[in-house]
């Protein structure tokens, strides 16, 4: 089973990039959203609870950009959630996670 959530978690990790900086991208949001709904049912609650408060933020945003400062905050309490079902514990925090975007 920790095999499993380790590629699984893998994926939606890359995934979550279509929400984040020149890396936004719909086809990486749909493919996301696939991804969500199977993550119920592998997810600890801690994951679940993350993705849903970054899909609240999105669904608040109403079709415009979410903050850039909240969605960072909530896509690392996802990264962070998934490291705690994985790991069982961490002295990171959510603003440890960064993705960082590679311009040419």
């Amino acid at each position: 089973m920790q095999k499993f959530k380790e590629e699984k978690y893998s994926n939606l990790l890359i995934l979550l990039q279509g929400f984040i900086g020149v890396t936004t991208s719909s086809e990486k949001k749909r493919k996301f959203f696939e991804e969500q709904y199977k993550a119920w049912l592998y997810s600890s609650d801690g994951v679940v609870k993350a993705i849903n408060e970054m899909v609240e933020l999105i669904k608040n945003s109403k079709g415009n950009q979410p903050d850039i400062q909240h969605g960072k905050i909530a896509i690392g309490n996802i990264v962070l959630e998934m490291r705690k079902d994985m790991l069982g514990k961490t002295k990171l925090s959510s603003r440890d996670f960064e993705y960082t975007d590679v311009i040419d």
